[in-house]
């Protein structure tokens, strides 16, 4: 099968491997090397919530699956009325007793919807464990306590045990001569004691050995041979007993053999995704969405994940990340370059992404990690290192791509209507046309990528014809990239350039590493020199264009770091004048009870005086009133003194002022004010909407907010009505970087009333966390909270405004 085959080419099974390291069961890396590809889009995205929730307990110590084991084919043998072994029956009761102290950690745990559904109908049976742990011991025996009558045939048998043991010690010691050594040793299920074979009438009874040289038998006396009969008859009496407890253990098993068959299910998926967090957080990882048909791809600083692992385990090369921004109008993109230059791993890194996404695995690539679900990868990857190397051979291709072709004509008809658009599935193929003749390989390869094009949702192709070069030009649908190449070094870079072809470099090589100029000159006029050095010089230009684009996105992205750090600055300033403005208000208002305590200290004193006819009561009035034009003086009454009277001023838009809420910072006016007393200003890098009360100008006049008339109270109490999201209330900010989410929020709010519903997804919780803090030290911002779990759970921030 072609589907097979791919998983094949691209090492899936390697990677499988690498994800079952890091499960905790047997069962969970049986299942990471056999994993199965999801046939629908919303199991991948089941998957992908699975490795979200458990990524996030990974945080906080993550799930134990201590004493959980394989107890499949105990399961199975219980089915089918057999007696399963003591061992296996202590390794159920320790199965269900994991089980259920995963369940717990899950449910007490706040957050978990997908896993805590999962183990909702989880059964661990606590009453069968119990009674398993009761009758079996923790070396797997059945134990004295299972039943009376099994704890008195032991004792019995221990006491025909002892009375063997003593008698024959009698006889040791009376026929020591006899004897090879002093010894009981046991034969069989028999007691014996060795005697040396000339004297073996000194001691009659059975022989049941006779050592190597003959010189030794081992005898049990006549003496005990019955008691030796009476102690088999126990024996195989205990064992009866035993058989019939672990008989009536097996069939308790048997009963609720579904529900345990289940347990394991359940169990096995929790390993499995825990393994997919884990790995995930190993590669650095970040969670995929799946788009739409209108979206583009976007996998920024993609890295193989075999490469990965390679380099960290096995001390290999530096991975060099490759980015892929695909179009959703493209169809068919065409990679071209040198060989070794990365061609070939880019394919195989696509491919893996897109089983990754599938499985709910986390990609190797920067945020926002943005892929199509694709119902089928099909690839024909020619590998020079396979041991295959009957695949690297023309007629090898023509049948796998034959194959391909096929898959692709079968999920068509599946559809149950017929659809206008091509088949949802991504075809990878390496040198495409390669291994006949150029000019026919060309035609072909022409041929079928515009097949493709036709049928298959995205086809990457790498190839050396220079004719697929032009097909973009052509069709709209088809894009070209190329692997970079280092003229200097004569060497590729494995960097991925997007919308430039591939230049031609063997003469260049060939020139550089001192090949007769003759013939390199006699090779440029078979070529047509002037036509091939014409296009070289356009990609050239193309390239060199490029290199100066991405070093001016360099120098971009490092203003955006020092905005981002001038911002910190500000903020962490804003805050110290803050904290001293509140620092100084606490020890103003101490100063004012501390004297407010002393006045009415004197009161008191004056009211005494009174009291004992030494002082007039005119005294005391004027005691009075000296406290409370004391207290008038220094209580805070919410005015300030120096600006009574000045209520008639309002900023203009373009006038500098001072924002009493940030220390009494200077800000610009953007905007007159509103009905409402707000108004637009920027502080710094930062716009924002203020208060007119939070506005003074800088000769110190105060504004005045314009007068509200009080509502008429309605006839009728009414509650209010509860807050609906919408549109208009609703801002998404997924996949931006915090301080780009932070101007985006600053502008809603500004615009806002009421609660606004703010989308920030999980991800790895970096961006939640910014958007909170924001919220946490925003003037505007009353309360915030995380969302119901119909509008997004924790993925989604409700703020009050």
């Amino acid at each position: 099968m072609i589907q097979s085959e791919t998983l094949e080419l691209l090492e899936w099974p390697r990677l499988c491997q690498h994800l079952a390291s890091f499960a905790a069961t047997k069962l969970g890396m049986a299942a990471a090397r056999q994993i199965r590809l999801p046939e629908t889009q919303a199991e991948s995205e089941a998957l992908l919530a699975q490795t979200q929730e458990t990524y996030r307990l990974e945080q906080s110590g993550g799930l134990k699956f201590g004493g959980v084991r394989d107890i499949g084919a105990a399961l199975e043998q219980a089915g089918h009325y057999g007696v399963l072994p003591g061992a296996e029956l202590a390794a159920i009761a320790t199965t269900l007793a994991g089980a259920r102290q995963l369940r717990r950690s899950i449910d007490e745990q706040e957050d978990l919807p997908v896993l805590q559904a999962l183990v909702a109908n989880l059964r661990t049976y606590p009453e069968l464990e119990q009674e398993i742990n009761r009758c079996i011991d923790e070396r797997g025996q059945v134990a004295d306590r299972a039943s009376p009558q099994l704890a008195s045939i032991r004792q019995q048998t221990r006491t025909l045990r002892q009375r063997i043991q003593e008698r024959l010690q009698r006889i040791l010691q009376r026929q020591a001569n006899a004897v090879q050594e002093s010894l009981i040793t046991q034969r069989g299920d028999r007691f014996v004691i060795p005697v040396k074979a000339p004297q073996k009438d000194a001691i009659p009874g059975i022989v049941h050995d006779t050592s190597t040289s003959g010189a030794t038998l081992y005898v049990e006396p006549r003496s005990v041979v019955d008691l030796g009969n009476q102690l088999r008859q126990q024996q195989r009496q205990e064992e009866v007993e035993a058989e019939a407890i672990r008989r009536q253990l097996s069939a308790q098993v048997a009963e609720v053999q579904p529900d345990l068959e289940q347990l394991l299910v359940i169990v096995t998926t929790l390993d499995l995704a825990t393994a997919r967090a884990r790995y995930s957080a190993w590669l650095e990882a970040n969670p995929p969405r799946f788009i739409h048909t209108d979206e583009s791809t976007t996998l920024r600083q993609l890295r193989h994940p075999l490469l990965v692992w390679q380099q960290r385990h096995e001390q290999g090369e530096a991975v060099v990340p490759i980015d892929l921004k695909i179009r959703p109008d493209l169809r068919v993109v065409a990679i071209t370059g040198p060989n070794t230059g990365g061609k070939t791993v880019t394919l195989k890194t696509l491919g893996l992404a897109v089983l990754m996404a599938k499985v709910g695995l986390f990609i190797p690539a920067r945020e926002p990690v943005e892929l199509p679900w694709f119902a089928q990868v099909l690839a024909d990857i020619g590998d020079e290192q396979s041991i295959e190397q009957s695949l690297s051979t023309f007629s090898g291709h023509i049948r796998r791509i034959e194959r391909i072709l096929d898959a692709i004509e079968q999920l068509e008809g599946l559809a149950i209507e017929p659809t206008k658009g091509p088949a949802n599935t991504l075809v990878l193929l390496d040198e495409v046309g390669a291994g006949t003749d150029p000019s026919e390989g060309s035609a072909l390869a022409i041929a079928l990528l515009q097949h493709l094009a036709d049928h298959s949702r995205l086809t990457v192709a790498t190839t050396h014809f220079g004719e697929l070069k032009a097909l973009k030009y052509q069709d709209d649908r088809f894009e070209n990239a190329s692997v970079e190449f280092d003229d200097v070094s004569l060497s590729p870079t494995y960097r991925l350039l997007w919308g430039i072809p591939g230049r031609s470099n063997a003469l260049a090589i060939a020139r550089r590493l001192g090949l007769n100029p003759q013939i390199l000159d006699q090779a440029k006029a078979q070529l047509g020199a002037g036509r091939t050095e014409d296009v070289n010089q356009v990609i050239a230009g193309l390239e060199a264009q490029r290199r100066r684009q991405e070093a001016r996105a360099e120098e971009a992205e490092q203003l955006v770091a020092q905005a981002e750090e001038f911002y910190t600055e500000v903020e962490q300033r804003a805050q110290l004048l803050r904290d001293r403005e509140q620092s100084l208000k606490q020890q103003q208002q101490q100063t004012v009870q501390a004297a407010i305590a002393e006045a009415k200290a004197e009161i008191a004193q004056v009211i005494r005086q009174l009291q004992q006819g030494k002082t007039t009561a005119q005294a005391a009035q004027n005691a009075t009133e000296s406290v409370n034009q004391l207290a008038q003086k220094h209580l805070p009454t919410g005015t300030h003194p120096a600006k009574t009277g000045r209520r008639s001023y309002r900023p203009e838009p373009g006038e500098r002022v001072r924002l009493l809420s940030l220390g009494s910072q200077i800000a610009e006016v953007l905007s007159p004010p509103d009905e409402d007393g707000r108004l637009s200003v920027r502080f710094g890098l930062m716009k924002m909407t203020v208060d007119l009360a939070d506005v003074e100008s800088l000769s110190g006049q105060k504004a005045e907010p314009p007068p509200k008339p009080e509502p008429a109270p309605p006839p009728v109490s009414v509650p209010a009505a509860p807050a609906i999201r919408t549109a208009q209330n609703t801002l998404d900010l997924r996949g931006q970087r915090v301080v780009e989410a932070e101007g985006a929020l600053e502008d809603f709010i500004g615009r806002a009333s009421g609660p606004i519903w703010i989308i920030h997804g999980h991800g790895t919780g970096k961006l939640r966390r910014g958007v909170q803090d924001f919220l946490e030290r925003h003037p505007l911002v009353q309360r915030f909270e995380a969302a119901a779990a119909s509008d997004g759970g924790s993925g989604v921030t409700v703020a009050y405004i």
